[in-house]
């Protein structure tokens, strides 16, 4: 494990979540400051992420903020290192997806048949910045992009990363909002361990083909009658 990036990642972590509470509460950096016995220059080093509150500190500040203490520090579990660990690189990463992200937006222009220019001027960017996009060398902003996407008839989500550990986050974030909305009668089903074989022979159920789901039901019908 990388600790410093370790480090660095929580300490901007806290800084942003304190922030949050902070602003949301109508609070100023000098009145949190005072609670703590310290000024609002430090609590504006906490907020950026320079330095980490003390465990005292933070203590007082989420109570005085009204916020569960243990949303700060949440990342320090083994799955949150992992979530670091898997951030190695990130620049790398990124470059690498600004590169994707420029070469589907030149397929689908070209797909639609436009022109550099015709796209510059319905959308009102530079063909130097449009150039610059396709090519992965500026990233480009997700407003923009929408925009550009519009114009090709396609979807912002279909450009959303679909692999590694970002992706893998968004689903479970996705499965679980999901899971919420059921009535609660499925959810408690659902959380029963002695339910989970019902719920595997639902998912191959699934899976199999029209034809097959009919065999199957003629079976249960003639083992029923």
């Amino acid at each position: 494990m990388d600790y410093q990036l370790a480090i660095n990642i929580l300490s901007k972590k806290m800084g942003i979540l304190l922030k949050t509470a902070r602003t949301q509460r109508g609070e100023s950096k000098k009145a949190c400051g005072e609670v703590i016995g310290t000024t609002s220059r430090a609590i504006s080093k906490y907020e950026a992420g320079e330095k980490s509150p003390s465990l005292p500190e933070l203590e007082v500040l989420a109570y005085y903020l009204d916020v569960t203490l243990d949303r700060f520090w949440e990342d320090i579990s083994p799955a949150g290192q992992d979530k670091m660990e898997a951030l190695k690189n990130l620049e790398q990463r990124m470059e690498l997806r600004n590169l994707k992200i420029g070469a589907s937006l030149r397929k689908f222009r070209q797909e639609s048949k436009l022109s550099m220019k015709e796209v510059s001027e319905k959308i009102g960017l530079t063909t130097y910045r449009l150039k610059s996009y396709e090519k992965g060398k500026f990233a480009v902003p997700v407003a923009e992009l929408n925009a550009l996407l519009r114009l090709y008839d396609q979807e912002l989500s279909d450009l959303v990363v679909d692999t590694g550990p970002i992706a893998d986050w968004d689903h479970k974030k996705k499965a679980g909002a999901a899971f919420v909305e059921l009535p609660q009668e499925i959810q408690e089903f659902v959380l029963k361990p002695v339910n989970r074989p019902y719920l595997e022979i639902a998912q191959k159920l699934s899976q199999m083909s029209v034809e097959r789901m009919r065999d199957v039901a003629e079976g249960l019908l003639d083992i029923t009658l």
